[in-house]
């Protein structure tokens, strides 16, 4: 749905954004991190035909950027929530949402199914009629968001949705983009929390100017250093050592009755390895697993491009 190649901006002389290629997949929430003035923003405003590129290509749902024509479209086939959004103070939610479903062309029928839905899902359909300049920071954002859907867009770029938000409202607005993605949309999130991501992306860029990594979470975690397995028994004995010396994968480390081993898949090489110890006659008292967190892998990353 969304892919990019070399994208390149630059504002004079100041790059900030420095070849970047990736690519977005139909109904994926993909997550952007990356500091403040990492390019975040830019990449995305690129990407809805709000600034242009400089150099590179990008494709949106097989539309060009930059292309005069195709930029048309895709604004029509695209939400986006910005940092900052623009709303009607004076006007009601209700009304709002109908001003924005009317600029897309949307029936009369489509907006009034929409803004209930829409509104009822961000917790705001008891206050639709309420001025919007009466309405909290974390109330227009989630507005702002219902704003960018008023359409039925498959594709909706967020600029940090949850930022300045109370947890409750922070989590609702979680919920409703969990609830986007059963829909099959395609997500693209820019944000600074990394709880978040790792809660609701399929997958994460690292972005720092420059594109430092793209993957899972997991993927993300393992690049700092593999996971390990750390497993607590009764006793340690020469029958148990010589039974997980028989496993192929094992690398592993003795501390009294500790036994730590370094561990790839753990889902699979756990089992290998607390099956090798009971078969052994050994009992086991706990099993844990730990590693290198997605924090661990981003501050890796970005403070790597800063020196």
């Amino acid at each position: 749905m969304i892919e990019t190649v070399n994208l390149t901006k630059k504002f004079g002389d100041l790059t900030a954004v420095d070849g970047v290629t990736l690519r977005v997949g139909e109904g994926e929430v993909f997550g952007f991190l990356g500091p403040n003035g990492a390019g975040k923003s830019t990449t995305v405003r690129m990407l809805c035909c709000l600034i242009s590129k400089t150099t590179g290509d990008a494709r949106v749902a097989g539309y060009d950027v930059g292309n005069e024509a195709d930029s048309l479209k895709i604004r029509k086939l695209i939400g986006f929530v910005p940092d900052n959004v623009g709303l009607y103070d004076g006007l009601s939610a209700y009304d709002n949402l109908d001003f924005y479903g009317k600029l897309y062309d949307c029936t009369e029928a489509q907006r009034k199914e929409n803004i209930q839905r829409f509104l009822t899902m961000l917790g705001l359909w008891e206050r639709k009629d309420a001025a919007v300049g009466t309405y909290s920071k974390g109330m227009k954002q989630k507005l702002g968001i219902a704003c960018a859907l008023i359409h039925d867009p498959q594709i909706l770029f967020m600029d940090e949705p949850t930022a300045n938000l109370d947890p409750e409202s922070a989590k609702t607005v979680r919920d409703f983009i969990l609830e986007l993605k059963k829909e099959k949309r395609t997500i693209f999130l820019n944000t600074h929390n990394l709880d978040e991501a790792q809660r609701i992306c399929d997958r994460i860029a690292i972005l720092n100017t420059k594109l430092m990594a793209v993957g899972t979470p997991e993927e993300l975690e393992r690049s700092v250093s593999g996971r390990k397995t750390v497993v607590q028994v009764v006793e340690v004995n020469d029958a148990i050592l010589v039974a997980l010396r028989k496993l192929s994968s094992v690398n592993m480390a003795i501390d009294g009755n500790k036994l730590t081993f370094d561990v790839k898949d753990p889902d699979k090489e756990n089992v290998a390895i607390t099956d090798a110890i009971f078969r052994a006659g050994g009992h086991v008292r706990s099993v844990t697993v730990v590693g290198s967190t997605l924090e661990d892998a981003y501050l890796k990353l970005v403070r790597r491009d800063d020196k």
